[in-house]
C-alpha cells in the first residue's frame, strides 16, 4: 500500500490508520482555522479538513511527488453553534455543564487528495452523542483528568470521558475523529490498493 500523508498530529487518527494497515507519513497542517460566515456549522469541518488538506500540498515541494493526503476535522454543534476545542479549563467546564443531559452533533469531515489525477474528494459524517446528567463533583473530577485538552467539545469519548456518555448515534471512529467506513470508501472510489498486502 502507498504511504499517505496525515495533515494531523492526532494520536486518534494515527491509531485508525494504523489499524486498517495503512502506512502514513504524519505532516501537520497549520492553518487559521476561522470558517467564513457564508458556511453553515454543519458543513465547518469538512470545509477546514479540505483547508488542511490544500495546506499541506502547496506546503510540500514542488520537486516531490505528492500521492495521498488526508485531513479530517470534527467539530461538536449543539443549538446551531460550534463547540472546538476549550481554550482552558473554565471554557472546559462551562461546555460540560451545557451537554450534560443533552444530546449534541458531533460532525467529522474529511478530505482526501490524490496526487496522481489532482483531484480531493470530501465527505461529512454526522453523529449524535448524548451525555448523562453530570452533577459539579463528576465535572469537576472529569476535568481533572485533563482529557479536555485539545478536544474539541472538551471531552474524549474514547477515554473517561464514555462515563458520561449515555448513547451514541452513529459511529465511534467518526466521533473519535476519522469516520473509517467513509474513509475506506473514498479510497476504494480513487482506487486505493486499500486490501492488498
Amino acid at each position: 500500500m502507498e504511504p499517505i500523508i496525515l495533515a494531523s498530529s492526532s494520536p486518534r487518527r494515527q491509531q485508525i490508520l494504523k489499524s486498517l494497515g495503512i502506512p502514513y507519513i504524519v505532516h501537520p497542517a497549520d492553518i487559521d482555522e476561522s470558517v467564513p460566515k457564508d458556511i453553515k456549522p454543519e458543513m465547518a469541518p469538512e470545509y477546514l479538513a479540505a483547508k488542511k488538506v490544500d495546506a499541506v500540498v502547496r506546503n510540500i515541494s514542488q520537486d516531490n511527488e505528492i500521492g495521498w493526503v488526508l485531513a479530517a476535522d470534527t467539530a461538536i454543534i449543539y443549538r446551531n453553534k460550534i463547540y472546538g476545542k476549550p481554550k482552558d479549563a473554565d471554557e472546559a467546564r462551562e461546555f460540560l455543564k451545557t451537554f450534560q443531559g443533552n444530546t449534541h452533533k458531533v460532525i467529522t469531515g474529511i478530505a482526501l487528495y490524490n496526487g496522481s489525477i489532482h483531484y480531493m474528494s470530501t465527505r461529512t459524517s454526522v453523529n449524535k452523542v448524548t451525555f448523562a446528567p453530570m452533577s459539579d463533583m463528576d465535572i469537576e473530577w472529569y476535568l481533572s483528568t485533563s482529557e479536555w485538552h485539545g478536544a474539541a467539545g472538551g471531552y474524549r469519548i474514547q477515554e473517561s470521558g464514555s462515563c458520561f456518555i449515555q448513547k451514541v448515534e452513529g459511529t465511534e471512529s467518526s466521533v473519535v475523529g476519522l469516520p473509517i467506513y467513509e474513509l475506506c470508501d473514498m479510497l476504494r472510489e480513487q482506487n486505493y490498493k486499500l486490501f492488498e498486502r
